[in-house]
């Protein structure tokens, strides 16, 4: 897998919520017995106050409304 053990990251995440666009990929926080975990996800729609997000685009069921900020969170019971 790559970059493992040399502390890179595979992932390029927009953390600039002035920038964010449709396609943007970001990391997301959850509530609950999830909180502290990251999570990766990809931006579906991008409003003033929220973004919608997935973590698996080919899903068109998993759609989740997160808070606008660097890192959004998902309340626990919107996780999907």
């Amino acid at each position: 897998m790559q970059g493992m053990g040399d502390g890179s990251c595979p992932f390029t995440f927009n953390t600039d919520p002035a920038t964010f666009k449709v396609g943007d990929e970001v990391s997301y926080r959850v509530t609950g017995s999830l909180e502290g975990m990251p999570f990766a996800g990809v931006l579906l729609e991008v409003h003033d106050d929220y973004v919608v997000l997935t973590s698996d685009p080919d899903d068109k069921a998993s759609r989740m409304r997160a808070t606008r900020e660097s890192r959004p969170v998902v309340r626990e019971e919107d996780v999907c």
